[in-house]
């Protein structure tokens, strides 16, 4: 039995027994006796009566085993042209200091506060001093719409807002104020104070009574020692992109988390203390609080806040000089930032004179990762390309290759095998096991391991409601997919993306596969149509590689071709359109809700989430122009 079949059937078969394990990996100011709490199922607790401080464990516990000079954090801006290093004692420091200007200004343990800011080392500290005072953080990332912003501070009802006056987005400086105002003029909760980090590129007008900037806040204030904490208490609110009415908050506990994160740096990304770690996320996303703050720091590794994208910044040869020049071992990021590489630059001439000889391992989440992506850049950096597959509400890998416990092969199209305490299973309606090779329901069976959403900010039953009512003693993915005899996952998207083709369950995550494997696409999706004849059928949209030297007109009669040939004339495909871009979120998950709806004559509103609005408008003329001939 290999190491990873062991580890996983221990979870397995001993939940109880690998998890106490697990948590020596967790400094504890009460150990926990008991690991889990299952009185009140299906809501279960992790380490009920424990005790700790998670901002001790990202810090203050590696300054005193001797790490305290070792580089923490590196902040790469090149929207801004700066990069700055804190070592650990240094930003133990700054995080201490600002902790105790939030408790000068009233922040308490159980309080919440909501930081909106830009991708700037001061969102990181925020983060860390609420986590050092027992305080709850929302994160909502910067730039988010006014009405969106309104719905958080309503429900998780926060003392205080902490805010950047601006963002920088390529080369545009978005001013965070006006949004600002506007959600607190909205919401009926009404916030104590706000503290605004004065960017030079677009200072705000401050509120007398209400605001002061960042320096004033932190001008003598006396540093603050770390709060215990119960296992069981929230660290943070994360809320669920997409959502509408009143917003779905993802509960993360404190000690689970803990737990969780700094096994699967170990154990899934392989990374050891000291070495470097990059997530090119934003820190309003789940990955970039489980993998740009906690994971990488729990760890005792290097983290890097990377302020820019990974084309524009100034060309699609950024990441590789983040790589070359911090000597990053490990890479995190999401399919689309690769797919734009390869689209600007098909065949890696910017990586021609860089050093990655320290580059180990590329992980891809956060959407499916199609096998041409997968192939490209597995060819063009010669490295394990890892995709896994997790959710918001897990915080860490559902599914994924192990590297710090064996090297198992990885296989296009699937993001390999389920993590340790991830009982995954593929059900049919009836919620039995369909045979290998069958599409399906993707499942988990209940409890959730450490780290996993306990439930919803203050209300339990919507989760039950949301996530367990559908199959009983399960937890409700929300995808489909398979495994193949192997053992291997294969995640074939929302189950909503599966369409209905004159009463066939037609799967739009294969017609990708298919349009993706075109050498002269770029990116594609594939959404389901209104039809009055056959009740759905499919519709496809690529953007094509830079340079690709071909008439549009004959791509799309290809791939027309493709799909009949590779998935059968049952498909139905008939159209498929070339477009510049297509609408995503800034995480880089393409809107095909928003596509859909447009599709089918709704007045779809623009996202508060998207990255390119011009995309989104773009497409919608597509969509509601026929095709002349």
């Amino acid at each position: 039995m290999g190491a990873y079949r062991e580890a996983y059937q221990r979870s397995v078969d001993d939940p109880e027994g690998f998890w106490r394990d697990a948590a020596g990996g967790i400094e504890w100011v009460e150990p926990p006796s008991r690991i889990l709490d299952d009185s009140t199922a299906p809501i279960f607790r992790w380490f009920p009566g424990a005790g700790l401080n998670t901002c001790h464990n990202a810090l203050d516990r590696h300054i005193r085993s001797g790490r305290g000079d070792q580089t923490a954090l590196i902040h790469d801006s090149p929207v801004t042209g700066v990069t700055r290093r804190w070592s650990y004692r240094e930003l133990r420091d700054d995080v201490a200091v600002f902790a105790g200007a939030l408790r000068r200004l009233g922040v308490e343990r159980g309080d919440r506060v909501i930081v909106y800011m830009a991708m700037v080392p001061e969102a990181v500290v925020a983060m860390l001093a609420c986590a050092r005072l027992g305080a709850v953080h929302s994160v909502v990332f910067g730039g988010f719409g006014a009405r969106e912003l309104a719905a958080r501070i309503d429900d998780a009802q926060p003392r205080l807002v902490v805010a950047s006056s601006c963002g920088i987005e390529g080369g545009k400086v978005v001013p965070y104020q006006p949004m600002l105002e506007a959600a607190l003029a909205e919401s009926a909760h009404v916030v104590d104070r706000c503290v605004i980090l004065q960017r030079p590129e677009a200072p705000a007008e401050l509120v007398p009574g209400r605001d002061l900037s960042w320096a004033d806040a932190v001008r003598d204030a006396e540093p603050a020692e770390c709060v215990p904490v119960a296992a069981t208490d929230p660290l943070y609110l994360l809320y669920t992109s997409g959502t509408t009415g009143r917003p779905k908050g993802v509960v993360r506990d404190n000690g689970g988390h803990a737990v969780a994160l700094r096994w699967s740096m170990e154990k899934i990304f392989g990374v050891r203390p000291g070495e470097v770690f990059w997530a090119a996320s934003d820190v309003g996303w789940v990955v970039g609080h489980s993998y740009i703050v906690y994971g990488p720091l729990l760890a005792g590794a290097t983290t890097i806040l990377y302020e820019g994208k990974p084309v524009g910044t100034p060309d699609a040869g950024a990441f590789w000089r983040v790589i070359e020049e911090h000597r990053v071992s490990a890479l995190f990021t999401a399919p689309t930032a690769i797919r734009a590489i390869r689209k600007e630059d098909p065949d890696g001439e910017l990586l021609r004179g860089r050093d990655l000889n320290c580059l180990r391992t590329l992980f891809l989440a956060g959407e499916r990762l199609d096998p041409g992506t997968y192939e490209w850049a597995n060819d063009l950096l010669g490295v394990p390309v890892v995709d896994n597959w997790w959710q918001t509400e897990t915080g860490w890998p559902i599914a994924a290759s192990p590297r710090g416990l064996e090297e198992l092969p990885t296989r296009a199209g699937s993001p390999s095998v389920p993590m340790p305490g991830y009982r995954v299973r593929v059900v049919g309606p009836d919620g039995a096991d369909v045979p290998a090779g069958t599409e399906g329901a993707i499942v988990i069976g209940l409890p959730l391991p450490p780290g996993c959403l306990p439930s919803l900010w203050r209300d339990d039953e919507r989760y039950v409601r949301s996530y367990l009512s559908a199959f009983p003693g399960a937890y409700l993915t929300g995808d489909g997919g398979r495994f193949d005899e192997d053992g291997y996952l294969y995640v074939l998207g929302r189950t909503d993306d599966v369409i209905n083709v004159a009463g066939h369950r037609l799967s739009t995550g294969a017609m990708e596969e298919v349009l993706s494997a075109h050498p002269a696409v770029a990116e594609c999706a594939v959404i389901g149509v209104g039809d009055l004849l056959k009740g759905q059928v499919p519709r496809g949209f690529v953007v094509l590689r830079a340079g690709a030297d071909i008439a549009p007109a004959t791509v799309e009669a290809e791939l027309v071709a493709r799909v009949r040939e590779r998935i059968g004339a049952v498909a139905a495909l008939r159209r498929v359109d070339v477009v510049a871009a297509l609408p995503k979120t800034r995480s880089g998950k393409i809107l095909r809700g928003s596509m859909r709806g447009i599709a089918d004559g709704r007045e779809e509103p623009v996202p508060a989430t998207i990255e390119n609005p011009d995309a989104l408008e773009a497409l919608r003329q597509v969509l509601r122009t026929p095709r002349s001939g």
